[in-house]
């Protein structure tokens, strides 16, 4: 068993190492996504915008934005809270206090119910769904309340055969796992 905060560290150094190969695989990833019901019976989809190392989320968004979906992004709020808003333009993205692009928030554009969240993290287990994230807990918060459709995108770097880490109570499994095979 590897503690959280170590596995964190070792997957952003491996993820930073290999970002070349985790960005390739993004395309395979992303043909995957839209091979799934979920994407193709979603009008609403949540991601991220993606940093250097992660799976690349723009062209995923450009993907949702022409098949006619509506494309949710997080804004980290107080007490370690998300709310989801409609992204429009990267250039009307802000930088938050975590140097991540963010929508503006305004309240009566709030969706918390998207068809489908694009769940990022740092490490997926194949035998059980579950995932590390960057430790915030922002989405473990949020998809305890939320009752849609889940998936993660998990190139060879993000991919694990077993849990080998410790299972917290608030750790919410991710309903689908889609890999770069």
């Amino acid at each position: 068993m590897i503690d959280k905060k170590s596995l964190r560290k070792q997957q952003i150094k491996r993820l930073s190492k290999n970002k070349q190969q985790t960005a390739e695989e993004g395309k395979k990833l992303l043909h995957n996504l839209m091979q799934t019901v979920e994407w193709q019976s979603a009008k609403t989809i949540a991601t991220t915008v993606s940093n250097l190392f992660e799976v690349p989320t723009e062209p995923i968004i450009q993907a949702a934005i022409k098949a006619d979906k509506t494309v949710y992004l997080p804004k980290t709020m107080p007490h370690r809270q998300m709310a989801f808003l409609p992204f429009t333009s990267y250039e009307d993205l802000v930088i938050s206090d975590f140097g991540i692009p963010e929508p503006v928030y305004e309240l009566q554009l709030v969706n918390q119910r998207p068809d489908l969240v694009l769940v990022p993290g740092l490490a997926f287990a194949d035998d059980t769904n579950y995932r590390v994230g960057f430790g915030g807990g922002y989405y473990d918060r949020f998809l305890a309340e939320y009752t849609g459709k889940t998936i993660s995108l998990v190139p060879t770097t993000m991919y694990f055969d077993r849990t080998d880490w410790e299972v917290e109570e608030y750790d919410i499994k991710i309903d689908k796992l889609i890999y770069a095979e």
